[in-house]
C-alpha cells in the first residue's frame, strides 16, 4: 500500500513555503533613480534602453538588439522586419502564449498550427514540413519551457525552401544553448519576453535580435511607427512605412541594465535544479517528466510534467488538492487548451467582422481550425501539470517536490490497482 496522503490525514511531505524569485535590490534601485533624476525617460534621449540593447546584443554575439514593450511586440517587430505580404502563412505551435500568434494576425498573416513532440512539447520539422505551401513565409519556432527545438532540422528545412524565414520565440529560453550555440542566434531573427515571470525581467518588456543588417535596420524602425532616428538619435520626421509604437521606456531599460549581469547565474542555477528534478522523477507511475536531446540545454522557465489522469484514475483538480496538502508545488495547465480552441482564433475575431486575414485578400480561404487538428498538442495540454522552479530553490526543495509527486502519484496508482 502507498503512504497515506496528507489530505486523508497522513503526514505532509513539507510544511514550509517554496522560495520566490531573486528579489530586486539596491543595484536595481540605483539604475532606476539615475533614470528618474536624469529627467529623460524617453528612450531616444536617454541612455538606459540603448545601453541594454548594446549589452544584450554583445551577450548574444549579434549586431542588432531592438528593445520593445513586451514579448508580443518583440515577435511583431521580428515579423515586421521580415515584411510578409497580407495573406501569407506563418507556421507555429498551438502550445504557446497568445503573444506568439497575435503578431501573425496583426501583420495580416494566417497562423497555421503544427503538432508537437510530447517529450519536449516543441513543434518538429516533421510536423511542420507537410504544412508548408507556396504561401508559407515564416516559421515561428517556440522553445517551449526553456528547451530549444530541433533547430538543425528546421535550418535544413529552411535551406530547402528559399525565402522561408525562421523566427525563434525565446520568451521562455533565455541564454539557453542548442549544441553550443545560443537559442535566438540560429534562425533569421528572434524575439524575447522580459515579462515578470521570465529569467530576465523588467515587469514587462521585449527585445528582438538578429545578425542580418537588413532585418536589424527595419526592426529598429518598425518599433517606432516606422520612424527613422536610429543613426544618431535625431528625429528626422521621416516615416519609411506604417508600424505600431512599441518604444521601451528608460525605467524598463534601467531595470534591465541591472538585471542582465545576473542572467547567466539565474539560467545556470535553474538548469542544474531542473535536471536534478528530472532525474528524481523517473519511473513514477503515470508521470512523464520532460525529455531532452543530447547537447541541448533546458533552462526551465517553469517545470512541466505530463500526468496520465486516466491511468491514475484521478483528475487534475484532485491531484492538485493532494499535492497542496502535501505542501508540494501547486501545478496547473498553463494556457489550458490549444490556442486554436480559443474563440478569438476559432471564430476568426480580428478586424471587425471582415474575416481578415483569413478571408478577403483574394486568396483561397484556409481550412477551419477544429478539434483534433494537433492531437499530441491537445493531449499535452490535457495532461499538463506545470509549476514554478526558481533560481532560489535548494536541493532540499527539489527533493521535497520529487517526494510529494511520487507519493501522490503512487497513491492514485495503487488505488486503481486495488
Amino acid at each position: 500500500m502507498s503512504e497515506k496522503l496528507a489530505i486523508e490525514g497522513g503526514e505532509p511531505v513539507r510544511m514550509k513555503p517554496f522560495p520566490g524569485r531573486l528579489p530586486f535590490d539596491e543595484a536595481d534601485e540605483r539604475e532606476v533613480l539615475e533614470a528618474l533624476r536624469s529627467g529623460k525617460l524617453f528612450f531616444p534621449t536617454g541612455t538606459k534602453v540603448h545601453a541594454f540593447e548594446e549589452r544584450f546584443a554583445a551577450l548574444y554575439g549579434v549586431r542588432y538588439a531592438v528593445a520593445s514593450t513586451s514579448g508580443t511586440s518583440a515577435l511583431h517587430v521580428a515579423l515586421g522586419a521580415i515584411n510578409p505580404e497580407p495573406g501569407d502563412e506563418v507556421i507555429t505551435t498551438p502550445v504557446t502564449d497568445m503573444g506568439t500568434v497575435a503578431p501573425i494576425v496583426q501583420q495580416n498573416c494566417i497562423p497555421v498550427f503544427a503538432d508537437v513532440d510530447l517529450g519536449t512539447m516543441n513543434i518538429t520539422p516533421e510536423t511542420v514540413e507537410p504544412l508548408i505551401t507556396d504561401r508559407t513565409r515564416a516559421i515561428i519556432v517556440v522553445h517551449c519551457w526553456g528547451q530549444p527545438a530541433d533547430m538543425d532540422g528546421f535550418l535544413a528545412l529552411a535551406r530547402r525552401r528559399p525565402g522561408l524565414r525562421l523566427i525563434e520565440d525565446c520568451s521562455q529560453a533565455h541564454l539557453t544553448r542548442y549544441k553550443g550555440r545560443l537559442a535566438g542566434t540560429l534562425g533569421d531573427v528572434a524575439g524575447f519576453s522580459l515579462q515578470e515571470s521570465k529569467h530576465l525581467r523588467c515587469g514587462d518588456g521585449g527585445v528582438t535580435i538578429t545578425d542580418d543588417p537588413a532585418l536589424g535596420d527595419r526592426a529598429a524602425i518598425f518599433v517606432d511607427k516606422g520612424c527613422d532616428w536610429t543613426k544618431d538619435r535625431r528625429y528626422r520626421l521621416r516615416y519609411h512605412f506604417i508600424a505600431p509604437c512599441y518604444r521601451m521606456t528608460e525605467l524598463q531599460g534601467a531595470v534591465l541594465c541591472s538585471q542582465l549581469p545576473k542572467l547567466p547565474w539565474i539560467v545556470e542555477r535553474r538548469q542544474a535544479l531542473g535536471d536534478k528534478l528530472v532525474g528524481l522523477l523517473q519511473d513514477i507511475p503515470g508521470l512523464r517528466p520532460p525529455t531532452r536531446a543530447d547537447g541541448v540545454e533546458h533552462s526551465f522557465w517553469m517545470f512541466p510534467v505530463l500526468v496520465d489522469w486516466s491511468a491514475l484514475g484521478t483528475t487534475r483538480d484532485e491531484f492538485t488538492a493532494a499535492m497542496k496538502a502535501e505542501g508540494g508545488p501547486v501545478g496547473g495547465a498553463w494556457i489550458g487548451k490549444v490556442l486554436y480552441a480559443f474563440e478569438a482564433i476559432a471564430e476568426r475575431r480580428a478586424f471587425g467582422t471582415s474575416g481578415l486575414p483569413w478571408t478577403g485578400l483574394g486568396r483561397p480561404e484556409p481550412s477551419p481550425y477544429r478539434p483534433g487538428l494537433c492531437p499530441d498538442a491537445e493531449k499535452a495540454l490535457h495532461q499538463l501539470y506545470c509549476f514554478p522552479l526558481t533560481e532560489l530553490y535548494t536541493e532540499e526543495d527539489i527533493a521535497d517536490i520529487a517526494t510529494a509527486l511520487r507519493k501522490v502519484a503512487s497513491h492514485f496508482a495503487s488505488r486503481t490497482q486495488a
